[in-house]
């Protein structure tokens, strides 16, 4: 069975993201959706809110499965027997920096690989901080995340 594990803040989800996950899902017999408590951020919604918003947006993917992790990635990957990591790719500095990871990632996990998927040209300049910016000044969101994504932002900043 081809397990994969596509982390991230998804704070929150956005249309690029589930470009990722529906194309990602095709590929594998499992998608993990990691939802990354990270460190160096200060998410505005709880990993259980993040959570709860992909398992909305996903419902319709059986093969999809969304949950919630600390510390590294890489320990992540091995607690749920994944041998793929699958990366969204949007620019040249994305590869560059998604690279690294992977390289890093690889020695520390051989059996672990990255899948880079390009992003959607539609969704190429697309971010969860443009989404939070946009939102919070009362900006139309509807062309970056899906419509419950956009109540739960307007709720944030109402």
């Amino acid at each position: 069975m081809r397990i994969a594990v596509y982390p991230g803040s998804f704070d929150p989800v956005t249309y690029g993201h589930i470009d990722i996950i529906q194309r990602a899902s095709t590929m594998v017999d499992k998608l993990i959706i990691g939802v990354l408590n990270n460190s160096t951020k200060t998410p505005l919604f709880s990993a259980e809110e993040r959570v709860n918003m992909i398992s909305e947006v996903c419902q319709d993917l059986p093969n999809v499965e969304i949950r919630y992790f600390e510390g590294l990635m890489v320990d992540f990957v091995k607690e749920v027997g994944a041998t793929i990591v699958v990366r969204g790719l949007r620019a040249v500095t994305d590869f560059e920096y998604e690279l690294q990871w992977a390289q890093s990632n690889r020695i520390v996990c051989p059996q672990m690989d990255t899948m880079f998927l390009v992003t959607n040209v539609q969704y190429s300049y697309l971010s969860s901080s443009v989404v939070r910016e946009y939102a919070s000044h009362n900006g139309d969101i509807s062309a970056f995340v899906p419509g419950i994504v956009a109540q739960k932002l307007n709720q944030k900043f109402s």
